[in-house]
């Protein structure tokens, strides 16, 4: 069977980027590398929640945009907080949402796991309340769309 792998081309900071996100996220991991000239790094493959990805350097004419993301779904606050700290750090910068970009140009999603039952409630005063909620935040706080779904 078929596999797809999320493969991120930047400029030159493939490995910079591997190793940030290796970082972040419990379990990542470099898997391989490729290598480049004079002892660089080409590409590299590295595994972060149990996905696997392929990052190279393509050179300057590479750039990411916001019309892909990687969606991180997390069941608590301290999970938000940890990813939006880490991934906004060093030059990331901060979306509407719970979007932003990290310092090497790639958007994140980082969303609470119950976001969907909010929004997409068969009561459409509690999920308006949500909605409007979440449209003033930046980074999704939790306690605060559930006191709005629940009107209190």
């Amino acid at each position: 069977m078929p596999e797809i792998t999320t493969f991120l081309t930047y400029g030159s900071q493939a490995e910079a980027a591997a190793r940030l996100y290796t970082s972040i996220f419990e379990g990542g991991r470099i898997t391989s590398t490729m290598p480049g000239p004079n002892g660089t790094v080409f590409g590299l493959t590295f595994e972060i929640l149990g996905r696997s990805f392929f990052a190279l350097n393509g050179g300057p004419s590479f750039q990411f945009s916001q019309g892909i993301s990687l969606f991180v779904s997390c069941e608590t606050q301290a999970e938000i907080d940890h990813y939006w700290a880490k991934l906004t750090e060093d030059g990331g910068k901060e979306g509407q949402c719970g979007w932003l970009v990290d310092k090497f140009g790639v958007s994140w999603q980082i969303t609470p796991k119950n976001l969907g039952s909010f929004l997409g409630s068969k009561d459409s005063v509690k999920s308006s309340r949500a909605m409007q909620a979440m449209l003033k935040m930046k980074k999704f706080e939790i306690a605060e769309l559930e006191r709005a779904f629940n009107g209190s």
